[in-house]
Order: structure tokens, then C-alpha cells, then sequence
């Protein structure tokens, strides 16, 4: 199957226009099972080293959960201020969605029982596997106007058992997941000047 200019163009927008959703900017519109359902299959169409398919995906909709997930970003939010004292801006973001999206869903990595094609040299293979279908469900939901926010501030072991999921599997992403009230022009944190967008000219090296 070939892809015109046009496709092309449209795939280019998605992935310029995605956003880092934050929890002052969801709405409560519910997500429709089929398109929760694209999100995901979206996740399992991704690559994988090996052809390993190391994933576990979690669709949390219960609010007794997602309020004790909620504390335990709370928890480790509170800590990590001390690492930047010197950036005052960090204490006034909103870096999370979590009760304030119809759902969350937790994104695993499946940790091998012996050897996987690809991935002798580079054991880490099969957990980049994942962020890829991360990605893929990043995309997937900014085609369909629906809004993702990945939450890194969070301890995975407590995660993992506040979830009930067993410690062969590893926490990679924890997406909020929802309709925005709007999608920015620019990421927040470039308005905010926390850091420069990076150029090709300073990224690639041709040898």
C-alpha cells in the first residue's frame, strides 16, 4: 500500500499537534468503548523487538483506585520539589490528570522467562517496545481529538499493587486519558520556557 502527499501531511500534523494533557485541561465527556478500543489496538500494532509483543495494558475506571494512585502522585510530587527549588514555576504545574479523565490506563512491560530475538546485547529492548506502543496510542488518540497525559511522578511498585498485577510485569507508562478542553499550540512547558524546542541542526550529525 502506497500513502500520498496529503496522508502524509496529515500523519505529520498528528505527531507536531500531539500534547502532554495536564488535569486542569480535561473535560468529563466519557471515551466510547470503540474508540478506547482503536487507542489500544494501536498499542498492539506497534514494534516490537523480536517480535516479543512484551505488553500489558490496564484500563482503570474505578474512582476508589484512581484516587489511591492519585495520593501516591501526591506522595512522590511533595519529594521531587526539592529538586527544583531553583525553578519556582515546577510548584504551580498541574502534571497530572488522573481523577479527572474517565480513565486511566496503565501500560506494562512483561519481563522474559529466557532469551528474546533482538534483545542479547540490549536487554532493554523489549521495555523501548513499549514506549513504542505508547506512542502509537499517543498518536492514535490525538487523530481522534482525545487527549493523553503520561504520568512518570509516581512509585510503579505501589502501582503495581494498588492494580493487583504481579511483579513479572513492569510499570512503563501511566496515561490520563480523556477529551481536552482544548489542545495548546505550543507545549506548555516551551510557553513556560522550562526548555527550548531543539533544532535538526544541533541533534544530527552526518558521518
Amino acid at each position: 500500500m502506497q500513502f500520498n502527499k496529503k496522508q502524509s501531511k496529515i500523519l505529520n500534523d498528528i505527531i507536531i499537534l500531539r500534547r502532554d494533557i495536564r488535569g486542569n485541561n480535561f473535560t468529563n465527556k466519557k471515551i466510547k468503548k470503540k474508540d478506547l478500543n482503536k487507542i489500544l489496538q494501536a498499542g498492539l500494532d506497534a514494534p516490537s523487538v523480536g517480535f516479543s509483543q512484551p505488553w500489558k495494558f490496564v484500563v482503570i475506571e474505578d474512582k476508589k483506585i484512581k484516587n489511591k494512585v492519585f495520593k501516591n502522585f501526591q506522595k512522590e510530587y511533595e519529594k521531587s520539589k526539592k529538586y527544583f527549588k531553583n525553578r519556582p514555576v515546577y510548584n504551580t504545574l498541574k502534571l497530572e490528570g488522573i481523577k479527572e479523565t474517565p480513565l486511566n490506563i496503565a501500560v506494562y512491560y512483561k519481563k522474559p522467562n529466557g532469551k528474546i530475538l533482538g534483545q542479547t546485547s540490549q536487554k532493554q529492548m523489549g521495555q523501548f517496545s513499549v514506549v513504542c506502543a505508547i506512542q502509537n496510542m499517543w498518536l492514535m488518540a490525538r487523530s481522534l481529538n482525545i487527549g493523553i497525559g503520561w504520568v512518570s511522578i509516581l512509585k510503579p511498585k505501589k502501582i503495581n499493587k494498588l492494580l493487583n498485577v504481579s511483579d513479572e510485569y513492569k510499570l512503563i507508562g501511566y496515561l490520563c486519558v480523556g477529551y481536552p478542553k482544548q489542545f495548546l499550540n505550543n507545549p506548555e512547558l516551551e510557553t513556560l520556557k522550562w526548555n527550548k524546542k531543539m533544532s535538526l541542526q544541533k541533534t544530527v550529525t552526518y558521518i
